[in-house]
């Protein structure tokens, strides 16, 4: 029986608030662990890992693979490219190969939103969505929320935090607009009219198209990558306007007057979204992110294996 009340970890929208926070409480152990000259502990020492990864990734499926290692799991890597899917081999027969080996969970990024659902609805395994398509990345928005709770306290009902940039191609929004509601904060999405999703003002999120009122109105600045792979047409006409209009840079945040935390889930277009004197500022906590993505990564996986610390 999971520790958390779902089984599997498809999407933020499927955990309650009290699985957040149980996750939370749970990283700030393994943090703790982490710090120790030995980072290693023996909890899922019995169960076999599968990372199945049908999109390039370096940082999730690193953060993953180092969580899965520290807790001394047995660890499978797959990668599409180098894979029999090159020559036309199906996911359900892809899995159910690596399954024969006796595989306990599953970690999978797929192009397609909804792939872990339908992978969850065919095979036994646990399954844990490290990002499908544009739908959502709930262990990025976890480790998120983790770093806004470290540092600017537990109390979420009291914060404000803006989403700035690419936010209809983005797996990362979405996943963050429901993990903070849950937790109670205020969330804002900012961008070009032309990346902002018509529904969004749906999810119950206040929507803006000017920056610097974006910034003054925030807490938190969770600034995105735009993702010019994903993009099919133009939605800006260049990099250059978009910076201009949509990029944190120095001078802007000097002007106003407060205290912003700024956080980017990688990878960073320097000069773009972001400049460097900005993402490598007292301001920005995007290393802690990194940093704390391993121990909440370690918490999902040893709560869905059923481990509870109130044991």
């Amino acid at each position: 029986m999971s520790a958390l009340s779902s089984r599997h970890l498809l999407g933020i929208k499927d955990l309650s608030a009290e699985d957040i926070r149980k996750i939370f409480r749970t990283a700030d152990t393994f943090k703790e662990v982490l710090s120790r000259p030995i980072k290693k502990v023996p909890s899922l020492r019995d169960l076999t890992i599968a990372n199945l990864f049908f999109e390039n990734s370096t940082r999730t499926r690193i953060s993953f693979e180092l969580a899965e290692k520290r807790l001394s799991a047995d660890v499978v890597n797959f990668s599409a490219s180098s894979s029999s899917v090159k020559k036309g081999e199906t996911l359900i027969d892809t899995v159910n190969n690596i399954l024969a080996m006796k595989v306990d969970m599953v970690v999978m990024r797929h192009p397609v939103p909804g792939a872990p659902v339908f992978l969850s609805r065919h095979i036994d395994s646990i399954i844990i969505n490290a990002g499908d398509g544009t739908h959502e990345h709930p262990t990025q928005a976890l480790l998120d929320a983790y770093s806004m709770r470290e540092k600017l306290g537990p109390d979420f009902s009291k914060r404000k935090v803006a989403i700035i940039g690419d936010i209809m191609h983005s797996r990362v929004a979405l996943s963050n607009i429901f993990a903070l509601q849950k937790l109670g904060a205020e969330v804002m999405v900012c961008g070009p009219p032309t990346l902002i999703p018509h529904h969004m003002a749906e999810l119950g999120v206040k929507v803006s198209y000017n920056l610097r009122q974006t910034l003054e109105w925030c807490d938190v600045a969770n600034v995105l990558r735009i993702q010019l792979e994903r993009q099919d047409t133009r939605y800006f006409a260049s990099l250059r306007e978009y910076a201009l209009y949509f990029g944190l840079n120095r001078q802007l945040l000097d002007s106003i007057n407060k205290d912003i935390v700024l956080m980017h889930p990688g990878p960073i277009n320097r000069g773009v979204e972001i400049t460097s004197d900005v993402a490598d500022s007292r301001q920005s906590i995007i290393l802690q992110q990194v940093e704390n993505g391993v121990a909440v990564r370690m918490a999902v996986l040893y709560l869905l294996a059923g481990r509870s610390l109130d044991d």
